[in-house]
């Protein structure tokens, strides 16, 4: 099972990082060009412990859709989201939040299986670990962004 794991600091209070991560217009806009939206559960402002979203995407050419769950969270810490429907076999996306004198140590773990097993696990070799890590830094450094203007506002 391959685990990505992204690490980044952030010149923003982690208030500020924790919300922004788990704001549903904000993801919107951190994930480039895959054309992300979310469809169905919470479609607008923060998730919390419990919410389902289901979000509609392009990937390698093809729309998807893709419905995941918050099922841990702790303020401002941490907050988890599984997937409970979707093109994965399964994956647990993992949200850490450190302060570190008043920046923030945002840290992802992206845990998944792909499916199709050996055949699934070919296309990890080939190219979806490396189009996920991909994805997922570059929403990371879209965060880090928006982060910094508004926490560079106070």
């Amino acid at each position: 099972m391959p685990i990505i794991k992204n690490e980044i600091r952030i010149d923003a209070p982690i208030e500020v990082c924790f919300d922004l991560a788990r704001d549903v217009e904000i993801h919107t806009k951190t994930v480039g060009e895959t054309n992300e939206r979310a469809i169905k559960g919470v479609t607008s402002g923060h998730l919390k412990l419990g919410d389902k979203v289901t979000w509609e995407a392009v990937h390698f050419g093809v729309k998807q859709q893709l419905t995941a769950k918050i099922v841990e969270m702790e303020e401002p810490y941490i907050f988890v989201d599984e997937m409970v429907m979707g093109v994965f076999h399964s994956f647990r996306h993992t949200h850490k939040f450190i302060e570190d004198n008043g920046h923030t140590i945002m840290i992802d773990i992206f845990e998944y299986k792909s499916p199709l097993g050996v055949l699934g696990k070919i296309a990890d070799m080939l190219f979806l670990e490396a189009y996920m890590t991909k994805f997922i830094s570059s929403r990371c450094d879209e965060l880090k962004k928006i982060a910094e203007r508004m926490g560079n506002t106070r």
